[in-house]
């Protein structure tokens, strides 16, 4: 309840709006990028596409191409957008439409369900697809404009992103405080800083930090972190690093195997969700969590910002091409299977099917929703 509230507390403020409004333009951008991933296969295959919306809700502008007849919209939310194509109703599963469509006696060649397994496939994967080229473009274009980050040893000290429910998020530490000392032991070695840190798990150490000139000293204790088989202390913190530029062809290899460091992290996180829940949803973060780290990180540069843009591409990639019912790798995996048994998957099997999966969707969407909330709730970090 906000009655007797100083209104600073009950509203957010101007500026937290403005990066908030930021944020949910990125995640739209990257949204509609992965539409027209589909909207591109759809087109080149020879399906029609009969909309093509930035937003949802109702439409405020309407262009209907003449050539291709389709209606492209800009609708009252924007926030993502839709490919609608011909064939596709959006409330019947994939089994169900392609019976239909072979009943109806009408086999129209631009109908989505007049194509082969191999062509719907394409179509279906194109719009994660279309998230790594993004990604890849991002992480490119900052390798040769901005810089590639680089380990400088002193740049280690000064803090970049803080994770949230981790010690130094719970002792209020944030993004360019700058580690001084450690136990009375003043460090301009970040390497040695690291290395000290690792080494005292579950021992507490008084940490002295510098936040706009003045020094503050506190008690904090590294919690367990496991990286493979190496398990040490952390609090929580990714150091801050330099940057430098790097050629064409450089620029290429890191983009490349960026992402495939994040996608590895990303399988790495949802495998431990499945064999430790209460451990690995603490890692993941839905568009809360990642709004409230778009806030900390807009304030550190553009370069920042498109690499979080980079990583939240690749994750909706990722995403969609989990084996779920009402995403694009649910779709997939019914074609598949269809590749494989030479007919559709029986549409009341794959109904129940889709029902079950559709309700572990939520209950997870849940779950990482009262997560991020959660956090803000206990004062760690603000959307």
């Amino acid at each position: 309840m906000l009655v007797g509230l100083p209104l600073a507390l009950a509203l957010p403020g101007l500026d937290t709006v403005w990066k908030t409004f930021v944020f949910l333009i990125t995640l739209s951008v990257l949204v509609v990028l992965h539409e027209y991933g589909h909207f591109l296969m759809a087109r080149r295959n020879g399906v029609q596409v009969n909309d093509f919306a930035v937003g949802f809700g109702p439409t405020l502008f309407k262009w209907t191409s003449p050539r291709s007849g389709t209606n492209y919209r800009i609708n009252a939310l924007p926030i993502g957008g839709y490919c609608a194509m011909q064939g596709e109703d959006g409330k019947t599963s994939e089994a169900e439409q392609q019976r239909e469509f072979r009943v109806s006696g009408n086999h129209s060649d631009d109908n989505f369900q007049a194509k082969s397994t191999w062509q719907r496939l394409v179509i279906i994967v194109a719009g994660p697809v279309a998230n790594f080229l993004v990604a890849f473009v991002l992480l490119f274009t900052l390798a040769v404009t901005f810089g590639i980050e680089t380990a400088d040893s002193k740049a280690l000290l000064t803090m970049g992103p803080v994770q949230p429910d981790t010690p130094a998020a719970r002792a209020g530490l944030t993004m360019g405080d700058t580690i001084v000392a450690i136990d009375g032991v003043h460090y301009t070695d970040g390497t040695s800083m690291v290395k000290k840190i690792h080494a005292s798990l579950g021992k507490p150490l008084r940490l002295t930090y510098r936040r706009h000139g003045a020094d503050t000293t506190i008690t904090i204790v590294p919690e367990k972190h496991v990286q493979g088989k190496e398990t040490y202390g952390a609090i929580g913190f990714s150091p801050m690093f330099t940057l430098h530029r790097v050629g064409p062809v450089e620029g290429a290899q890191v983009a490349v195997l960026s992402i495939w460091q994040t996608i590895d992290g990303t399988l790495q996180a949802l495998t431990a969700l499945v064999v430790h829940p209460a451990d690995g949803i603490k890692n993941l973060s839905g568009p809360i969590g990642m709004g409230r780290a778009a806030n900390q990180i807009i304030e550190q540069g553009p370069e920042l910002y498109l690499l979080l843009a980079a990583r939240i591409s690749i994750a909706l990639g990722i995403f969609n091409l989990l084996p779920i019912p009402a995403l694009d790798g649910g779709r997939a995996l019914f074609i598949v299977v269809e590749m494989l048994r030479g007919k559709p998957v029986d549409p009341e099997r794959e109904a129940l099917v889709h029902v079950a999966g559709f309700a572990a969707l939520m209950v997870l969407m849940l779950f990482v929703a009262f997560h991020d909330i959660a956090n803000i709730v206990h004062g760690r970090g603000v959307l």
